[in-house]
């Protein structure tokens, strides 16, 4: 989580920033000065939109790769936190049909 003074940009400033360095030439670090934006922040849009392209490397994973793997990874632990709650109710109920 970034501080509550870090910036917030969207996602159109965002693609408008990469094109900027794609049609002009200049370096990242060049047309980040000029729009007052971190050259980190700049250079890892870039990254992203290559990756996202597929001119990225291979097995690297693009934008909606990474949501649909963040989506999956939260369905799985619902549903390991459901499997849990199933075992513990199972377990209970064998013990209660013994006595």
């Amino acid at each position: 989580m970034g501080s509550k003074y870090t910036k917030r940009y969207t996602a159109e400033f965002k693609r408008d920033a990469v094109a900027l360095v794609d049609s002009t030439g200049r370096t990242v670090t060049e047309v980040a000065r000029e729009l007052g934006v971190s050259p980190e922040s700049l250079r890892g849009w870039y990254k992203r939109g290559k990756v996202d392209r597929g001119e990225g490397r291979p097995g690297e994973l693009g934008s909606a790769e990474r949501e649909e793997l963040k989506r999956l990874r939260k369905l799985a632990a619902e549903q390991a936190r459901t499997i849990e709650v199933l075992r513990k109710a199972a377990v209970f109920f064998a013990k209660e049909s013994d006595r």
